[in-house]
């Protein structure tokens, strides 16, 4: 007879959202909203690059979070315990993110140079119609498996909240069964949607990043390169989860639940996958360089400039100073660097501080590569153009976006919920 082992209970903690944390998020949508506006009447291509930009980091970003959720329940993990409800509470901006990328679609002949200039061997691929439809596709399907996932996944955690009235967790355990059957049904679907989420995500967002950022500059192709777009949305989400666990430790319900062996195993998580993201970049450098193909090598001297595509390896100083270079080079140390040596040993990787700025790094370092992948597209003689008071007031808009989306979930779908005590 098969035993089925009944999943560790968990109780809901809701907590209500600061005030001055509001205020901030307000204030930042509405410089981000005043920035794009402002943009729009004056550059409207810095404007729809810059909210190209900001789409694909936050999105990927969101979206990662739950696929680490999706990945616990597919494995069977047990050590994360709370770390999961975090990475769950990131993929609130999922169904934002399939807005915004389709409110993105209004500004194609800005970002699109294929549009202008179409290319007739790809031109089957390259066209509008099939953009649109294929990746506001991707963003839907992926929003709807997302809402599934977490509804599913936060319902047992209600069961403390079962006929008090409150609100969304009222209508979230509507025709609810029992404690037991409610959470064996969760696991039981949640393990049936999270494999068919994590295949998703693998395909759409490489067809996302084949055309959100390869196409922008037409001539060039990489096969990895989707793979490297969606692994790095991803990272991204295991760094903002390594630095939400750091931030909760102390949280109400949280107490004694985040603990340095959970710290050490997220941290972990940002050394080793930073390792993967840096593999998947120099499977693609490697090849590249050493074919010199000017269809191939175009896209990357253009930001690594021509000291990373000489035949010796002897350094020279000047050619760093070539435009996108040391942007490029921050989004490397940021990305890999950092988290590689610094996680290296054990006790960093259980130490909070550390831990936490480890995640600051990388968080930031992502969003330099995101700049990274796609300004040089658009201007490569140029290495400011990624950066002004409409790229930034537009990217601080998205970030009050983001946050006021994980704040508000936290708070009406009370995921972070912590194993109830006996």
């Amino acid at each position: 007879m098969t035993v089925i082992h009944e999943p560790k209970r968990e109780i809901a903690v809701p907590r209500g959202i600061p005030g001055p944390a509001i205020a901030a998020c307000v204030a930042l949508i509405a410089l981000g909203v005043l920035s794009f506006a402002y943009g729009l009447t004056q550059d409207p291509a810095t404007a729809w690059r810059a909210y190209h930009v900001n789409f694909l980091y936050w999105a990927s970003l969101a979206q990662g979070g739950v696929v680490i959720a999706c990945i616990f329940v597919t494995v069977g993990a047990h050590w994360p315990g709370p770390i999961r409800r975090l990475a769950e509470a990131l993929s609130a901006f999922v169904p934002l993110a399939a807005v915004l990328g389709i409110v993105g679609f209004l500004g194609r002949d800005h970002i699109y140079p294929w549009i202008e200039h179409p290319v007739a061997a790809k031109a089957a691929w390259l066209n509008v119609p099939r953009l649109v439809l294929t990746d506001a596709g991707i963003l839907i399907v992926l929003a709807g498996l997302t809402l599934a996932f977490l509804y599913h996944s936060i319902r047992p955690t209600l069961h403390g909240m079962v006929g008090k009235g409150e609100g969304a967790a009222s209508a979230l355990t509507r025709g609810w069964r029992g404690d037991a059957e409610e959470q064996q049904r969760s696991l039981v679907i949640t393990k049936r949607i999270a494999p068919i989420l994590l295949l998703c995500f693998a395909f759409g967002y490489s067809i996302i990043g084949f055309d959100q950022v390869m196409s922008l500059s037409p001539m060039w192709y990489s096969n990895l390169f989707g793979a490297y777009f969606a692994w790095g949305g991803f990272l991204a989400a295991v760094a903002a989860t390594a630095l939400l666990a750091t931030l909760n430790r102390a949280r109400p319900g949280f107490e004694g639940e985040i603990t340095s062996g959970r710290l050490h195993d997220i941290g972990k998580m940002v050394f080793a996958f930073s390792v993967f993201w840096m593999y998947l970049f120099w499977s693609q450098y490697l090849p590249i360089w050493y074919g010199n193909l000017p269809e191939e090598t175009f896209f990357l001297e253009a930001r690594l400039g021509s000291q990373f595509f000489q035949s010796t390896w002897d350094i020279d100083w000047a050619r760093l100073g070539e435009p996108w270079v040391k942007l490029t080079l921050a989004a490397w140390l940021c990305c890999w660097v950092v988290p590689f040596w610094v996680l290296l040993g054990q006790r960093p990787k259980r130490t909070p501080a550390i831990l936490g700025t480890v995640g600051c790094v990388v968080l930031f370092g992502f969003w330099l590569e995101r700049n990274v992948l796609v300004w040089p597209s658009f201007s490569p003689k140029d290495p400011s153009a990624w950066i002004g008071p409409i790229q930034i007031g537009i990217a601080l808009g998205f970030l009050g976006t983001f946050v006021l989306s994980y704040l508000v979930f936290t708070r009406v779908f009370p995921t972070l919920a912590a194993p109830r005590r006996s």
